[in-house]
This record gives structure tokens, sequence and C-alpha cells, in this order.
């Protein structure tokens, strides 16, 4: 199956240029990062992502593979620019002492500033964070059941300062915020020894969210997430 990018442009009124795609990996070149992508990470390491053949691939055979270690792995799409709308992947997280996280990035506008929902199959949660000039803080959880070894879908969709963060096909939380907005570049993440791959990955300026459902998005970003044991820690470095 070749890859399959879709690109559509359109002049907005506040985002000025959007766009969407689809993004599947299987007709680039194995053993290197993605072209057109900014393969790095945010803090100190050596992140390594490349494509590799995965037969547990669901678009076959290749997949995104960050197996490196660093403070926060990070790869975002150069040509993109989304102020309001969706990114989503599909990832596999496969080993990692540390941590076995997968998430996806938005708003970004570079290496050190970003939007950040990952789900950690070692702590069994989804959290929404935001990465301000290289620190990363948490903002809200919720406890669930990551499988390591398995493929999972995230999506995150985005409109002017609310976010809805999907797990799997089921609404995780709201989370409301003010930090980056602007449109910015959408891409993946991972943290520490994460060994995950990543598939199927799409974005476009259309979104799930609607002004008319702004009031039901206030009352959802006031609930409290879950409580327990996550990598809160991050904040203090």
């Amino acid at each position: 199956m070749k890859t399959s990018v879709t690109i559509a442009l359109m002049t907005g009124l506040t985002t000025g240029i959007t766009n969407a795609g689809t993004v599947n990996f299987d007709d680039l070149k194995t053993g290197a990062p993605p072209p057109g992508w900014t393969a790095t990470q945010t803090g100190t390491g050596q992140a390594k992502w490349e494509i590799v053949a995965d037969d547990s691939a669901p678009s076959k055979p290749n997949v995104l593979k960050q197996s490196g270690e660093a403070t926060y792995p990070v790869c975002f799409k150069d040509d993109t620019s989304l102020k309001d709308g969706f990114v989503e992947v599909k990832f596999k997280p496969i080993s990692g002492k540390e941590d076995q996280a997968g998430g996806v990035v938005w708003r970004c506008k570079d290496k050190d500033n970003y939007y950040i929902s990952r789900a950690n199959a070692l702590e069994n949660n989804v959290t929404i964070y935001h990465t301000v000039n290289g620190k990363r803080s948490e903002k809200k959880r919720i406890n669930t059941k990551v499988t390591s070894n398995r493929w999972h879908t995230l999506r995150v969709d985005f409109k002017d300062n609310y976010f809805v963060v999907t797990f799997d096909g089921k609404r995780a939380f709201v989370w409301k915020d003010d930090t980056f907005k602007d449109a910015g570049k959408v891409g993946v993440w991972t943290k520490a020894d994460s060994t995950t791959l990543f598939d199927d990955f799409s974005y476009g300026s259309e979104t799930k969210l609607s002004a008319a459902g702004a009031d039901q998005l206030e009352k959802e970003s006031r609930k409290k997430g879950s409580r327990g044991e996550g990598d809160e820690d991050d904040d203090k470095k």
C-alpha cells in the first residue's frame, strides 16, 4: 500500500492557510526519518525516529518508530499549520522501563513549545499538557487501561481554547487553555525510553467541535480529572 497523503488548502477568516492529510509511511524509505518532518527531541538525550516495516501495522507495510532515549522525543510535520482542527494517530507502545508512551502534538511552534496529549501503558492513563520553553506541565488526566503491544488510537479536536481528547473511540476529557492561540504544526511524541510505533497519522481543519456546543464544552472543561500516580515530577525539570 502506498502512502496516502491528501492536502486540502483553503483560506479562512481567522486561520489563514490550513491543511489536511493522512500519512501511513508506506512508500517511504526505511531506516530513516520521514522526509518533510522534523525528527528531534525536547530536552536532553537522543531520539531515534525512523521508518520501519512492521507486520502488525494497521496499514502495511511501514510504520514510524521511535526507539531512542531522550527527555521527550517529538516529530512534527513541517508543512502543517493548524489553529483549529484535529490530529489523530494510531500508536503501539512496545517497551520501556521508565515509560511506554505515545502522543500527539498540535499548535507546535518548535521543539520546545506545543500542546501534547499522550497515553501511557505503564501508568494506564491519558493526559494533556502544554510544553513551554521546554518545560512540560500536566493539566488533566484520566485513568484508563492502556495495553502494551497493542494498537490504540489517540485523537485531539481543538477549537479556540477548547481541546477534546478521545482515546480508542471514547471521549476522555475536555480542557480549556489560552497558552498557544496561533496556528502551528502537528506531530507525534513519546517520552524517555519508550519504544513506540506510529501509523495512520491524520490531521485537518475540520473539527467535531462547534460553537453550538460551547456551553457543554465549558461545563466539561471544569470537571476534575483522575487522581493517581503519574509523571508530574517532569514539572520540576
